[in-house]
């Protein structure tokens, strides 16, 4: 399958009331993902791996039994989960399965070598790995044609705030990014923004500083098809935001993926859920503050989100098969309360508060 960029323009569009509507009224479709990195977790900073590791094949075979429970997309790290030598592998999941490479992030934090970050690192050995990474990352992306490369810089970002050179590290990585960009034409990229961990403050923290950062970069991109694309209004840069980390950065998950959809950045979205701050928990969807989760699940509709559903998840404690029927069920029961939602009505007392005092309330309330 060939690389085609996709078109979010639509997503804009959406800042219209009565677009809004029209959208409700349309179904949504759930596309969903799954990523090969949670097949079999590993163990963490206090506990042994509780399930055996698998080799990529054994993952692949498994993703492929995930086509019945409704899952059409799986994401793989560059290079250490799919790269030029297992792509075939990925090839025939598609074939046989119906289940393509959509996803393409990229191993920027695991290897020792990020140690003090990747793309932003002070060593120039060190940043020009991770752009050969992210170059080889963007060239697959393209080869098998998924949707987007996502960039999560987990190892970018600062400890220690005194004396910090902020500017330098965004210089830097920003500047890494687009020169990868500019080697890989007309292929998307979608940062991934997350307050900290690994890092104790990652590079970009919250969503409104991804969408900074992906402004910025496109500004550097000088490839003339890169031009080109941007002066059709095409985007290049966009964001993956995920539930966990907009809910560790005590963000509210509606407005959030709304601010990105606003700009035409929506690449693909991570769900799971979490609490308010605390470490990164990759819950299964809905367990954690449903109703919040529901509430975005709505913005995402009103918008007319045609893009993927990633399943961003740790389930440590139970198969990867069950995780994925649990939250693909849980996405599927929200969407069926949402649909009975009388849309014209709550749209209504929030365009015009003081005539329908209680009413939206109302309307929750027996909704739940």
């Amino acid at each position: 399958m060939s690389y085609a960029l996709r078109d979010l323009s639509y997503q804009g569009r959406a800042r219209d009331p009565e677009k809004m509507l029209e959208n409700l009224k349309q179904d949504l479709e759930l596309k969903i993902s799954v990523g090969v990195w949670y097949f079999t977790p590993g163990g963490g900073r206090f506990h042994d791996r509780f399930v055996p590791e698998a080799s990529i094949e054994q993952r692949i075979e498994m993703a492929a039994e995930m086509a019945e429970l409704g899952a059409s997309g799986i994401e793989a790290h560059y290079p250490d989960e799919v790269n030029e030598s297992n792509a075939h592998l990925y090839r025939k999941l598609e074939r046989e399965a119906g289940i393509r490479l959509v996803a393409v992030p990229f191993s920027h934090f695991f290897d020792s070598r990020f140690e003090f970050g990747s793309l932003s690192s002070t060593d120039s050995a060190t940043r020009d790995r991770a752009i050969e990474i992210a170059v080889g990352g963007l060239r697959l992306v393209r080869e098998l044609g998924a949707d987007v490369a996502i960039s999560w810089p987990g190892m970018d970002g600062y400890r220690y705030l005194h004396g910090k050179p902020y500017m330098h590290m965004w210089d830097l990585f920003e500047g890494a990014l687009a020169e990868a960009m500019d080697e890989v034409p007309g292929v998307r990229v979608a940062i991934e923004p997350k307050p900290y961990e690994p890092a104790a403050n990652n590079i970009y923290r919250t969503t409104a500083e991804g969408i900074l950062a992906a402004q910025r970069i496109e500004r550097r991109l000088r490839n003339a098809e890169n031009r080109r694309l941007l002066e059709e209004g095409r985007t290049l840069v966009g964001l993956n935001p995920e539930v966990g980390h907009v809910k560790m950065g005590f963000e509210m998950l509606p407005a959030a993926f709304s601010l990105v959809a606003m700009e035409r950045r929506l690449a693909h979205t991570h769900w799971n859920s979490q609490p308010d701050g605390n470490y990164d928990q990759d819950n299964n969807v809905g367990v954690v503050n449903p109703h919040e989760t529901e509430a975005l699940l709505y913005a995402l509709w009103a918008i007319g989100y045609e893009e993927y559903f990633g399943i961003d998840i740790n389930p440590e404690n139970m198969s990867v098969q069950k995780a994925v029927e649990l939250n693909i069920r849980a996405l599927e029961k929200m969407k069926e309360r949402v649909s009975r939602l009388p849309h014209e009505r709550i749209l209504e007392c929030h365009l015009h508060p003081s005539d329908h005092r209680g009413e939206l309330e109302e309307i929750l309330i027996e909704s739940w």
